[in-house]
């Protein structure tokens, strides 16, 4: 005999308050398994594809491994100390061009920048916290960076959490599917499968967008002579993920600095607007209906409120998880108004009878 739906609404409300708990106090200890865990769930497809070409599960986590590590040094060694140092150098480099750019404003709009006047005191504030927020928040996360707490996690446990994953990750999932209420087993796998798939369109689909993107920016930003190319292309790719924010960031920050660099050189200074025309064209209408599809259920707005309360409520760990949750509340908010549209609350007793 099931069990009546008050009490399972009680159960499943009990774990829901304490996964939030266990997310909240444990943030940190969780954050290297999350990480190995996300890893692992991004790159199973290619281990079910080499296990499809006729590899067991564990070379074909070898052969992932072995190819990571190489990519991983390679980026080490040629990308990213290049990226440090132009990261570093541009979160200097802000406040001049600010300052460049008020001393142009003062000159042809002066009446706006009379002593002690509004305008006057909103730039200075901004400049201000330009400088002194930029330049703490890139020391905070360099001295994190090189912590020996920070360097396990990035270059050990976490490596080493999702190659285990990676590994038993069909187990896993067949022991979990073993676990399921049998009353509820088969709503509870197609609920599952629509999670999966909104994750692995956007997830998988946007992090090929964002890579992609992003390295096109960095090579065409430095080809035509930008400084900080390679930063700002990091930049405008890493955000991305969210619809507009990357070419609104990235443009906004490559034109700016071209306008500080190429002062009169129009041409150039085209260019580098132009090259974020091409990438959003490129990426409306070839790269993300392709590699995303244009229905993941997964609207910006929504995007944005979960990322902002998760990262509030757990830090770092619950931006992480902010978009899978996201995601499921998604499909089970849709699974219940298909219930409640087929309800004899919402059709009344009138339409039902009709129907019989």
């Amino acid at each position: 005999m099931a069990l009546p739906a008050k009490k399972q609404f009680q159960y499943w409300g009990v774990a829901a308050v304490v996964f939030a708990i266990v997310l909240w106090v444990l943030g940190d200890v969780l954050l290297p398994f999350v990480l190995g865990a996300a890893i692992a769930y991004l790159i199973d497809p290619i281990a079910d594809k080499l296990e499809d070409w006729g590899l067991s599960r564990t070379a074909a986590t070898a052969v992932i491994t072995v190819g990571a590590m190489l990519t991983f040094m390679l980026l080490l060694l040629v990308v990213v100390p290049t990226l440090l140092y132009q990261l570093s150098d541009l979160i200097r480099v802000l406040p001049e061009a600010f300052r460049d750019l008020r001393s142009f404003a003062q000159t042809h709009f002066p009446s706006v920048f009379t002593e002690g006047s509004r305008a006057q005191q909103t730039i200075a504030s901004i400049a201000g916290t330009l400088q002194g927020k930029g330049i703490e928040l890139f020391e905070s996360l360099v001295g994190s960076a090189v912590s020996v707490v920070n360097i396990l996690v990035l270059f050990v446990i976490v490596p080493v959490v999702a190659v285990y994953l990676l590994l038993d990750w069909d187990r896993m999932i067949e022991r979990i599917d073993a676990l399921l209420p049998r009353d509820h087993a088969p709503i509870i796998r197609r609920l599952a499968g629509e999670i999966d798939n909104v994750l692995a369109s956007f997830i998988r689909g946007m992090g090929t967008v964002c890579l992609i993107l992003g390295v096109y920016y960095a090579v065409a930003l430095m080809v035509v002579g930008l400084n900080f190319g390679l930063a700002v292309g990091f930049i405008a790719g890493l955000v991305t993920f969210i619809p507009y924010l990357g070419a609104l960031i990235g443009g906004a920050l490559a034109i700016g600095l071209a306008l500080f660099q190429f002062w009169g050189e129009w041409w150039s200074i085209a260019l580098v607007a132009g090259i974020f025309a091409v990438g959003q064209v490129i990426e409306g209408n070839y790269l993300t209906p392709k590699l995303v599809g244009g229905s993941v259920g997964l609207h910006p707005v929504w995007l944005l409120l979960a990322l902002s309360v998760f990262g509030a409520l757990f830090g770092f760990v619950g931006m992480l998880v902010a978009v899978p949750v996201a995601a499921a509340l998604g499909v089970v908010a849709r699974f219940l108004t298909e219930q409640y549209l087929d309800s004899r609350l919402y059709q009344g007793l009138s339409h039902r009878d009709s129907q019989k």
